[in-house]
């Protein structure tokens, strides 16, 4: 079960590693596009008319992802009151019904992410004429990394009370 467990974990490493890669790639094209959009609008006069909505998708995608990889990290906002009270088994525990909470969650951005990116999916974006599909398709992918990571955090929780880590 260790060996799973840490098979899992590994896979995951290099999963965030993916992740962290593509959010830095969006985040590049994302500031181009509006230091772009800023300098054609106040220095040539004129302003783009497709930066600002590739932006704010590329800043969906990077939200959610972002939330995902902030997970395995350790990285979100918590309030550690209760943790920093508990020591040893009893905040082991505490861990892990807080993923399993947050994992129910995730699992209903899952299903309902997927329903809403499929009821937009015939909108187009006015700009880009893209379709919101692939804007909506951040939540369920999101989710998903979430997941992930959640059950990663747990399993961890597993392997550092059975010593293996």
């Amino acid at each position: 079960m260790q060996s799973i467990l840490r098979g899992y974990s590994t896979m995951l490493t290099y999963l965030n590693r993916l992740v962290g890669y593509a959010i830095g790639i969006m985040l590049a094209v994302m500031s181009i596009l509006i230091f772009w959009q800023v300098f054609a609008r106040f220095v040539v006069g004129e302003s783009l008319t497709f930066s600002e909505e590739i932006s704010r998708f590329l800043m969906i995608w990077m939200t959610m992802l972002g939330t995902a990889y902030a997970i395995r990290e350790g990285s979100l906002i918590a309030i550690e009151m209760l943790p920093e009270v508990l020591k040893g088994k009893g905040q082991r525990i505490l861990r892990v019904i807080s993923e399993v909470v947050a994992t129910i969650f995730y699992i209903v951005l899952i299903i309902y992410g997927w329903q809403m990116a499929e009821a937009v999916q015939m909108q187009t974006a006015p700009s880009t004429r893209i379709s919101m599909f692939w804007s909506m398709l951040a939540l369920p992918v999101g989710g998903i990394f979430m997941l992930l990571n959640s059950l990663g955090v747990i399993s961890k929780q597993f392997l550092i009370e059975k010593g293996g880590e």
